[in-house]
């Protein structure tokens, strides 16, 4: 499974990514979790407003800070 997330780097971005490493942990899935910074990439997957998560392409959360629980819901659906 890869996970990104799609940001400038804003706490909020940072924020994002630890609650998805701790929803990975929690969860025991092997994920690759990576940064997208490039707005050329946002485009091309249609994020409009970040941060947002993107599992295996597809993207799951956009403008706003998910919980963990919520992105344990995601990724749970998403396997």
């Amino acid at each position: 499974m890869k996970i990104q997330v799609a940001g400038p780097g804003c706490a909020r971005c940072v924020a994002v990514e630890k609650n998805v490493i701790e929803a990975v942990t929690e969860l025991g899935v092997d994920a690759d979790v990576s940064k997208l910074k490039d707005m050329k990439e946002f485009a091309k997957l249609g994020i409009m407003f970040t941060p947002a998560v993107v599992i295996d392409g597809k993207v799951v959360v956009a403008g706003k800070v998910p919980t963990v629980d919520e992105l344990k819901k995601l990724i749970s659906n998403a396997r």
